[in-house]
Parts: C-alpha cells; structure tokens; sequence
C-alpha cells in the first residue's frame, strides 16, 4: 500500500530514455491514460476558476444560485466530481504500480544514498519538480521586508516631489507585472509551454546524444535552478575536455535549445543552467536572484564536479553576458570570459525599444530594478575575454543591422581603456573610428597604415574582438566556437603586456 501511494502522488513521466526514437515521448495506456486526462483537466479548471473567481462569484450571485435548493446542487455538483478526481487518483496508482519502470522511477526517488539514486532517475525525464536537489549554496537570511524599502533609491533626483514619487510608483508596479516579462521573456508561463516540445526534444538529445546529466541545485536565496552537464573528461584522448564551458544563455534562451550544444560537440565539457522562472528553475530573472543562481552553479561547478576555477570558461550569450560577467568578478581565476552578441548597459535598448514619452518610466525600472550594467561588471575583471560581435544584429543594434549602433562597440571601448588607459590621452579617436569597422577592414588598415597609435588600436581590437557574420539568434559553428577558445587561450599575461 505504501508503494501504492507513492505512485498515486508520483511526477508525470515524459519519456525513458534510450527506449525507441529520440522523439519518443512516453504514453500512458489504458486506464493510466484516462485518469491523466481527468486530473490534468480538473486541475486546468481549477486553476481556471481561481483566477476568475471575483467574476463567476459575481455571476452565480446575480442568478441566485446561493438559494437553498441552487445550493444543494452545486454541493452535489462539486461531490461528485471531487469524487471522479479522487478515484482518478486511486486508480492511477494501481494501474502505475504494476509498471516496472514506473516503480524503478518511484522507489530510486525515495531512496535516501544520492549516489545510487542518480544514475537511476537520470534514466528518467519527468516533472521537474519532483527531483531532488543535489547540492545546495549555503542560505542566506532574508533581509527584513523594511530593508526592501523599493522607494529608497531613484534615478530622477532632479524631479519635483510628486513626480518623483509618481514615477517611482509607476516603476514599482510595471517591473512586478509586465517589466520583468519584457526583459525576460523565457520567465513567462505561456512562452515556456509554447516551447517545452522543443525544450523535451533538446534535453533528450542532450542526453542521449552527450551523456548529459540533468540535476537540480538549490541556490542562497532558496530558488532550484535546472542545470544540464556534459562530461568529455572521460575521453583519455580528448585533453579539451578537461575544459568546462558554462553557459549563460539569453532572455529567451533554455539550455536544452540554447548555446551550450556547440562546446559540446567541440568536445569541451559543458555545464547548462536556466535562469529563476525558465523551463525547471524557480524564481524570476531580477538581478539578486540571478547572481545567486550563478553563484550556486559555479560552486556546483567547483565542488561538486571537481573542476578547478582555472579551467572553467564563461560563455554568455546576449543578456546572459550579465551573469558570466557578474560571476567572473566573484570568481577572478577563471580560465577566462566569452561575451557573445552582448551590449554594455540595457538602458539605452530598453528607451530605443518603447515610446519617448516612457523615457523617465523606462530609465526608472532599470536603474533601480533590473540594472544590467555588464561594462561596469566587465572592467572589474582582469582576466582573459574574447567578445563577438554579430554583424547582422537586430537585437542590440540600436538600428538593426547597422554595425555603428552596435551595443558591444562600447563594451570594447570600456574594456580596452580600461585595460590600456594611455588610450585615451593617445589613441581613443582611433580606437572609436576603427571599432566600427568589420574585421576585414581593419585588416586592410593595418597593412596600409604607417601610423603606430592606428596600428596599436587596431591590434588592441583584434585582441578582443571576433566578428561573425550572422545574426543574434543564429548559433555558432564548431570551428568559430573552436577558433575563439584558441584566441581566448592566447589573451595571457605577457600578450597583454606588449600592447
């Protein structure tokens, strides 16, 4: 019975992997079949009603269904269906706890030895909810909620009081209901149904395909964060592997569709993780909660898969550069940095993105709520970067396509004073001139410049930055993924002290 009850309360299966094609999905027969859908439904219903309820309570008291006879029916009503969902429930677990795989998924999840326990429900994709988190950062008390007073700061000093107040309202209200959700899109419930057949697809190529070990990590703040590993360790023959890559994706990137499959099939072990409120994490994707999430996998990273810091890469991809940068200060001895189609502040593509009139709303929300601001991040790391430019952006190009409005143009102009700070006083004019040329051009010009501040930009640039010629979303190949670790491993120490 004990078992019987497990089951009746067990996750969904989705699919048994390496068990038919990769496509496969596991599908339930009979009566496991027909329960499903009853409590799948009841469930869609109930949640239904419980957004609507101020509208159906409204209605159903206007029809005078409260009588005392409309009343003995609806008790009636909710009776039986309660009864039909209960039996649903029972049945389910009668009919799973014949299935031997299914009992195989339910008796590992209870077993207490994680060691064993994994390599079992790995086996498995089923609700994620349902797994249990292997590794945990150490928690953090939470901050009493007057700490958390949102009117404490703003970025409109100079207005009167009550539009000062005014716009501060307004921002409050617009992050917590639809800010968030334009800047992180992959947070938003519906983009994640709208794209799990996708997301199933890739984890289970991920799996089947890399050996990928799926695994839940609890972060400070108490948020799960859904992490995919690849380990090419094992492959004696393969020294590339001894290189973890992990990846940072976009705001509406998921790793099981994101950048991490081309490290993979480079041959670089790979670690994937979804920011708070993406496909399995928890949470949503403020910048507090998206440190901590980049926190717990890098210590996940470091402890628990055994790879030293000196050997891990961070490769971020458009909004993703936030959290490869944030935690390549946190963590300085990284092997090094990949920012790839990433801008250096959000605020001027958040004010290009919505009308002139929101400018004071916009710059008020992200000042003080979702302050991306990658290139102050960026000059606080001294290691080694390789930044990418897509030349056909449509996304962080303030005008889609056009190189010259490109947001990562001043990503480089900041790392490059930063790291060369006689540029300013004796090249900067050059540096912003040559910058906004593609790599092909400024090729041309150093073989025909006499000039040696023109030279000393130019080689300046062609440290730092790769042009490719695709657009935002389009992932990179194999040999640029390739061609930009080589380039990576080159940005040492005693390079840099020739520029």
């Amino acid at each position: 019975m004990k078992l019987t009850w497990r089951c009746m309360f067990g996750p969904q299966l989705f699919k048994i992997y390496k068990d038919g094609p990769l496509e496969a999905m596991y599908q339930p027969q009979g009566l496991e079949k027909w329960c499903d859908k009853v409590i799948s439904t009841t469930q869609i219903l109930y949640n239904i009603l419980l957004y609507t309820s101020p509208i159906v309570g409204t209605y159903i008291y206007r029809r005078g269904i409260f009588e005392h006879d409309e009343c003995k029916f609806l008790i009636r009503s909710i009776g039986g269906l309660s009864c039909i969902f209960v039996l649903s429930f029972i049945t389910r677990g009668f009919v799973r706890v014949r299935k031997q795989q299914y009992v195989e998924l339910i008796t590992a999840l209870h077993r207490s030895d994680r060691e064993t326990m994994l390599p079992i429900i790995r086996r498995f994709d089923f609700d994620f909810r349902s797994w249990p988190a292997t590794f945990s950062a150490d928690a953090r008390l939470a901050l009493p909620w007057y700490r958390h007073n949102p009117f404490s700061t703003t970025s409109n000093p100079d207005l009167t009081g009550y539009r000062r107040t005014g716009i501060q309202l307004l921002a409050f209200i617009a992050v917590h209901t639809f800010g968030l959700r334009l800047i992180y899109p992959g947070c938003v419930g519906l983009v994640n149904y709208l794209l799990s057949s996708h997301m199933f697809q890739g984890r289970a190529y991920l799996v089947e395909e890399f050996n990928g070990q799926r695994a839940k990590i609890r972060a400070a703040d108490g948020n799960e964060i859904d992490t995919m590993f690849v380990d090419h360790r094992r492959i004696e023959t393969n020294e590339k592997g001894k290189t973890l890559i992990i990846c940072c994706e976009g705001n509406s990137g998921f790793y099981e569709i994101g950048i991490m499959t081309t490290p993979a099939k480079a041959g670089f072990s790979v670690l994937g993780w979804n920011h708070p409120g993406f496909g399995g994490s928890t949470g949503y994707p403020y910048p507090e909660q998206e440190n901590n999430a980049i926190d717990v996998v890098m210590q996940y990273a470091i402890y628990q898969l055994g790879f030293d810091p000196k050997n891990i890469v961070l490769y971020g991809w458009s909004i993703g550069g936030y959290s490869a940068t944030w935690a390549a200060t946190k963590y300085p001895d990284l092997q090094g940095l990949i920012l790839d189609a990433t801008f250096d502040d959000i605020l001027p593509l958040a004010v290009n993105q919505m009308p002139a009139s929101w400018a004071l709303l916009v710059r008020e929300v992200i000042r003080c709520y979702v302050n991306l601001n990658i290139g102050d991040l960026l000059c606080q790391y001294s290691g080694p970067v390789q930044l990418i430019r897509r030349l056909e952006d449509e996304i962080i190009c303030l005008r889609p396509g056009v190189i010259s409005t490109n947001c990562g143009n001043n990503l480089l102009l900041r790392l490059a004073v930063k790291r060369h700070p006689s540029l300013l006083t004796n090249g900067y004019e050059d540096l912003q001139r040559f910058v906004v040329l593609t790599e092909r051009s400024r090729e041309m010009e150093s073989h025909t410049s006499g000039n040696d501040i023109h030279r000393r930009a130019l080689q300046v640039i062609s440290v730092y930055l790769r042009d490719i010629k695709a657009t935002h979303c389009t992932p990179l190949s194999v040999i640029q993924f390739e061609y930009v670790m080589t380039k990576l491993a080159r940005t040492n120490g005693r390079f840099m002290e020739q520029l």
